[in-house]
C-alpha cells in the first residue's frame, strides 16, 4: 500500500484499509477504542490490480485509489470515498489513465486538498509524473503532465497544513518536490536534491505550518534520512528494515514531536523513534515493541479520537493485524499488542 492505511474517522472511530489478492478490504471499530467489524470488500467484485493508494482529508473521509483492469492488456485507475467508518465506501469510478489508455504505469498516490479534493498522482509511461484532480462539484479534471524524468515507483504524497497538496517523488540520482502555489492550481515542479534514494522508501508528513518533510533510506549509507525543499537531507538514524516508515505527529511530555516506525528486519519486531519536530539533527534511537512479526507486515501510525498514538501492523500473508495504544503515562509508553 501507498500511504496511511490506518485513519481515524469523523465520528472517532479507526478504520484500516488492507489490500488482498485482485481486492482491497477495509475493517472498522465498532465503537472508539471497541471492538473490531470483520473484513468487508471494497466495491463489489470488481477486480484490482496490485498499488492500492490511501489518502484523508481535512474531513477526515478516505480516498483509495488503485488499478483495474479494462480491456486485454490495459488498465485504468480508480477511485473511491469513504465517508464513516462503520458506512461502506462507495463504488470503485474511473479516473482515467495518464496516457489515455494501456497498461499499469505505476504506483499511485493520492492526497486531498482543504476543499476535500481528491489529487491523484502517477508516473506516466514517458517516466515523467501526471496528475489527474477532482472537479469541485464532481467529475474528474483532465489529466496533467507535471513533467520530471526516470520517476520511480510509489511517489508520496501529502496535504500541508496549508491544506495544499504536495508531492515527493524519487528519480534516477535524486529527490524532486512539486507544490501547489495556490489553492486549486496544478503543483509545480520546484528544486530537487541529488541523494540515492532507496526504492519504494519514500514517506512524507506535514511536519510544521510552513513545511512538509519526507523520509527515505538512503541507498548508500544505509540511514533513514530526512529531507526539506530548501535544505540538505539529514541523517536521523539506521534504517530499521526495508520499506517506508510510517510517521506522525504527535505531543509527548508537552513537546512537539515526530514519532516514526518500521518493522526491524533483526528482530521482527515494530521499532519506533521519536524526536523534536524538524530537528533531525539531534538524532534519533529505536526502541522496540511487540512481538516478532513476519517479514512480510507492515506498520501505519495515527492519532485517535484522544490524540493517542496509535500503531498497527498487518501481514498480508497471515491477514493477522495488531494494535497498540499510548498509555496515560510520560514518554512513549504503548500497552500490550492485541490482536483484532
Amino acid at each position: 500500500m501507498n500511504g496511511d492505511w490506518l485513519l481515524l474517522g469523523r465520528d472517532g472511530r479507526l478504520s484500516v484499509y488492507l489490500p488482498t489478492d485482485g481486492a482491497a478490504l477495509w475493517r472498522a471499530e465498532r465503537a472508539p477504542a471497541g471492538p473490531w467489524e470483520a473484513p468487508r470488500r471494497i466495491g463489489g467484485d470488481q477486480e484490482l490490480r496490485p498499488g492500492l493508494a490511501v489518502g484523508r482529508g481535512p474531513d477526515h473521509y478516505a480516498h483509495l485509489v488503485a488499478w483495474r483492469p479494462t480491456v486485454t492488456d490495459e488498465s485504468g485507475l480508480v477511485h473511491t470515498t469513504h465517508f464513516r467508518p462503520l458506512l461502506a465506501p462507495l463504488d470503485w469510478q474511473p479516473c482515467g489513465h495518464p496516457n489515455k489508455q494501456g497498461d499499469r504505469t505505476g504506483t499511485p498516490a493520492v492526497a486531498v486538498d482543504a476543499q476535500g479534493r481528491a489529487h491523484v498522482f502517477v508516473r506516466n509511461g514517458g517516466g515523467g509524473m501526471s496528475m489527474v484532480s477532482q472537479k469541485e462539484k464532481g467529475g474528474w479534471e483532465p489529466w496533467r503532465d507535471l513533467k520530471g524524468r526516470g520517476v520511480q515507483e510509489e511517489p508520496a504524497a501529502v496535504t500541508g497544513e496549508s491544506g495544499r497538496v504536495e508531492l515527493y517523488a524519487a528519480v534516477a540520482g535524486g529527490l524532486r518536490h512539486w507544490r501547489q502555489e495556490k489553492a486549486g492550481s496544478p503543483p509545480v515542479l520546484g528544486e530537487g536534491t541529488d541523494v540515492a534514494v532507496r526504492p519504494g522508501t519514500l514517506r512524507a508528513l506535514a511536519t510544521s505550518e510552513e513545511h512538509t518533510t519526507a523520509f527515505f533510506t538512503d541507498d548508500r549509507t544505509g540511514e533513514l534520512c530526512a529531507w526539506r525543499p530548501g535544505e540538505k537531507p539529514v541523517p536521523l538514524v539506521a534504517a530499521a528494515g526495508p520499506g517506508p516508515v510510517a510517521a506522525v505527529r504527535c505531543v509527548i511530555d508537552g513537546h512537539d514531536c515526530t514519532l516514526v516506525a518500521q518493522r526491524s528486519a533483526h528482530s521482527g519486531r515494530v521499532v519506533f523513534a521519536a524526536y523534536p519536530s524538524e530537528q533531525e539533527e539531534i538524532g534519533a534511537a529505536w526502541t522496540e515493541s511487540g512481538p516478532a512479526l513476519p517479514a512480510d507486515a507492515l506498520v501505519s501510525l495515527t492519532l485517535d479520537a484522544d490524540a493517542r498514538v496509535v500503531a498497527a501492523s498487518l501481514s498480508p500473508s497471515t491477514g493477522q493485524l495488531l494494535l497498540t495504544r499510548r498509555k496515560d503515562e510520560a514518554g512513549l509508553a504503548l500497552g500490550a499488542w492485541q490482536a483484532v
